[in-house]
């Protein structure tokens, strides 16, 4: 049962994170329910479902994952305006994650077991370490969207998506810190990227952007803390 509920979980995420372009979301945020890119991506995630879970005898609740997804995504697009859209994107995902416990749960008639066997063990560890790369980045794009600091990185001739890529390393290697029990290396991580990201930042008028990169730093080692913690708690608790 666990081993299921981890594959929905898994199509969902690469889905909604990893096959959905951002033009797509603009064009569903513009068009709504007239855009052809949700239906797109409500078949291309019924797709995924399939193919993950690779078995037909979860035919009916997979149709139904899909079919609650286009509900779920539709109501968001409907309700959300310009100054609820962080909310709407997290209630979305959350709505998304409980559907496909609850459609499991009833699937096996309440029967909830919690068996990590090693398959489970491994889709856990993929499912935690693909979490801390694309999905992680556009929950931090929502968060931090509330400020606009395009005039303080203008011309600053940075790399496109540098930081993105560096955020994604960070967390993994933060990740593999912890689930091999080196926290001290965690420490001398935030340390050294303190030293290169902070160091040429400490004039008045940088304030606003050494706030900026600080709090998503901490955001940043924060989700990957926290993820590393659940996984090895679920893997004890077996």
């Amino acid at each position: 049962m666990i081993v299921l509920l981890l594959k929905l979980i898994l199509a969902h995420i690469i889905g909604d994170f990893f096959l959905q372009p951002q033009k797509w979301v603009k064009s569903k945020e513009k068009k709504k329910l007239k855009s052809k890119w949700l239906y797109i991506h409500i078949g291309i995630h019924i797709a995924l479902l399939f193919l993950i879970v690779w078995d037909l005898s979860y035919t009916v609740l997979i149709l139904f994952a899909g079919t609650l997804h286009f509900i779920i995504d539709a109501l968001k697009l409907i309700l959300q305006k310009k100054k609820t859209k962080r909310f709407y994107f997290f209630a979305d995902q959350l709505l998304h994650i409980i559907t496909l416990f609850i459609l499991v749960f009833y699937f096996y008639n309440g029967d909830f077991e919690f068996n990590l066997t090693m398959s489970a063990q491994t889709l856990l560890l993929v499912l935690c370490a693909g979490f801390l790369t694309q999905p992680t980045s556009v929950i931090m794009k929502v968060i931090f969207s509330k400020w606009d600091i395009s005039k303080l990185t203008k011309d600053n001739g940075s790399l496109k998506d540098a930081g993105k890529y560096i955020g994604i390393l960070e967390r993994l290697l933060v990740f593999i810190f912890i689930v091999v029990g080196h926290w001290e290396a965690v420490g001398f991580l935030i340390t050294a990227k303190s030293v290169f990201r902070f160091g040429d930042l400490t004039s008045t008028k940088e304030r606003k952007l050494t706030e900026y990169i600080l709090i998503g730093t901490l955001i940043s080692f924060g989700i990957a803390i926290i993820t590393s913690l659940l996984y090895l708690n679920l893997l004890n608790y077996v």
